[in-house]
Parts: structure tokens; sequence; C-alpha cells
């Protein structure tokens, strides 16, 4: 069988291989010609995944830039240099073997096939009680959360990188608020856009923001990107990692439509998120939960503009479930104190949870 590599990535991949000592080179060139029997699938990505297997054991996952541009480049050196700097500060992630500098190539190791999502899926009831399976799992992944986010921060260098360089305002109101009018609102709804909701989006963005930048920020936090392997909690996709506040990751984890968590759940992991913190620093709590509010309203409104564009424009129908989920969180949301004086976006989300089929 022919490899879905092309010659020039196939000889770059075997140099890879061969040079981190995973492979010798007739093994390497074995793998990689039989590699489409292990071709994994991203959820929103657009790379490529492989499991490179040899004598029917896999040797390590196999990653390849969506295309050859700039961009898809920069994406990849980010992942080196950014996993590289959280693995060097005791970060639970996959071992990144070798990146080629020309291609993008990536290799990491093989964490299987687990993620927290699937244990989510399979759990019962009883997995959220005092010690349950599920339970254990989301304190051990806080607890990494808060240390990822503290020790991460030191040494980090924000040349590494490919998007923004830290969480801002302008990305807030382009990459979140923005995402919704125009992903979740124009395209999926086919709606015009409210006057004055863009003078209340910037309201709230300018108050998110007083949450500061001077944390680590992996902005994709959520149970699809946490594998579990031997009964340990392991981070993925942090190539679009950046520095910002504290409360966005530990939002992204507790709001997170894939994983539905009750409230009662959420507030317990939000008290045991706050207790594993006090570890690492000293902070205001009751200013803290402000801006975590602020900042859930954040990350609610890229999930929905997210799930809209990937499931109208990239026609990947598995986000369609998720989008209702996401615009009743954010409509629960809406129900805090400190969003009470928007009603122009609370009317609009009250009428896009009604205009969503079943």
């Amino acid at each position: 069988m022919d490899s879905p590599l092309s010659p020039h990535l196939k000889k770059k991949a075997q140099t890879l291989l061969v040079n981190s000592a995973l492979l010798k080179r007739d093994e390497a060139e074995t793998a990689l010609q039989t590699v489409t029997c292990g071709q994994l699938h991203g959820d929103g990505s657009n790379r490529q995944f492989f499991r490179i297997n040899s004598l029917r054991e896999s040797v390590c996952i196999l990653v390849i830039p969506a295309g050859e541009g700039e961009g898809d480049i920069a994406e990849a050196r980010s992942a080196w240099q950014i996993g590289s700097h959280l693995s060097a500060c005791n970060v639970p992630l996959p071992e990144i073997y070798a990146w080629d500098r020309e291609t993008g190539i990536l290799l990491f190791e093989d964490l299987g096939d687990m993620r927290l999502h699937d244990l989510l899926v399979a759990g019962g009831t009883t997995s959220w009680k005092k010690d349950g399976h599920l339970l254990t799992l989301y304190f051990q992944v806080i607890k990494e959360l808060a240390h990822m986010q503290c020790a991460g921060a030191v040494g980090f260098d924000e040349n590494w990188c490919w998007e923004s360089s830290r969480y801002d305002q302008q990305l807030m109101l382009e990459r979140e608020s923005g995402y919704f009018l125009q992903a979740f609102w124009q395209g999926l709804l086919g709606k015009q856009t409210v006057q004055g909701v863009i003078e209340e989006l910037k309201d709230i963005a300018q108050r998110a923001s007083a949450a500061g930048t001077d944390y680590f920020l992996h902005r994709d936090f959520q149970c699809r990107n946490i594998m579990v392997k031997n009964g340990r909690v392991r981070f993925i996709d942090f190539q679009g990692g950046r520095m910002g506040p504290l409360g966005y990751d530990l939002a992204s984890l507790l709001i997170d439509p894939y994983a539905g968590l009750s409230l009662t759940v959420q507030g317990e992991l939000l008290d045991y998120y706050l207790a594993s913190l006090r570890k690492h620093l000293t902070i205001d709590e009751k200013l803290f939960i402000d801006h975590y509010n602020l900042l859930a309203f954040q990350r609610n409104m890229q999930i929905v503009g997210a799930f809209s564009f990937l499931y109208t424009i990239r026609k990947k129908d598995f986000f369609a479930d998720y989008i209702r989920p996401a615009v009743c969180s954010l409509a629960g949301r809406m129900q805090e104190p400190q969003f009470r004086q928007y009603p122009i976006i609370s009317n609009m989300v009250r009428q896009g949870l009604e205009l969503l089929p079943e």
C-alpha cells in the first residue's frame, strides 16, 4: 500500500524517526509505507495525525501541518517550543521526540486513544460521588492546571506564540464575541447584527481584560484535549498557548459542552481550583470570581462561534450536537448579576436559543 505522505515528507519523517533513535532506517521506511492504517483524526484541526507502528507496536504519533504556508509551519514551531518549555516545567504533556524546521513535522509520544471525554461518556453517576473515578480525575486535572498556569509563565518567551502573544481585549472582540456574531448569529441563524450590541460586547471585554495576562494560558483546555494514560492525565493541543488570565482555562474546563458538567460539580471543582491555587500564590478570591464569570462569558462566545463555523463552513457534523448546550450555558451565564446591564446581548442569546432546533 502506498504511503499517504509525499516522497519529500516521507523522507523527512524517516530522518526524524532515525535521528531520534525511535527506529532504524529500514524499520522507519517500512512503518511509513503502511502508515495509512494508523491515520488518526483531529477535531477542528486540519492537521494530519498518523500512528507510526513497528512490529504491531506503536512507536509515536506523526503530526503533519495542515499546509505548507508560513502560518502552518509557525503553528508547528509553537508546538515544539511551547511544548518543550512546559515539559521542562513538569507539566504533564506527551513527550515531544522531534521537530523538522523546514516541513513542521512533529513526533509525539503516543498516549493511546483514551480522552477524558471518553471516560465522561462511559461514566455513571457514581463516578461523581466522593472518591469517584471522574471526580478524582478532574481533581488531578485542576491541580495540574494550576501548576501549568503558574510554572509555565516563568521564563515564557512570547516569541514562541504563532498567533497573538497575549490574551487581550482585541482578541476577545475579534475571535470570541465577534466569532459569535459572525459564525452563529449571522452565519448559522441568518440574522442581522442588532444595533448597540457591539458597544455592550466592548464593555464586557474591557471589564474582562482587567483580569490581566500574567499566567500561561492554554486557551483550549477542554476534555477532548486531555488524555488519560495509566491513570494519569496528559494535556495536548497546547500550541495556541500564550500569556493570559487565570480564570479562562478554568472556565474552558468547567463550561465545556462536551462534558456537560452540572452546576453542582462546577462549583465543587471551582472550590478545589482555588484551594490548589493557594499553594502557588495569594489571590483576592472575590475579585477572581468576578473575573471568572466575565472570562467564562468570553469563552462561551468563542465556543458557540467555533462550533457554528466548524458545522456550517467546515461541514463537520460532529459539532452540531454541541451548539445548543453551549448556547444554553451562555443563557445561564447571562443571569449572573454582572450581566444585567447588557439587555441587548442577553436578548440575542435568548432569541438564538429559541431559533435553534431541539
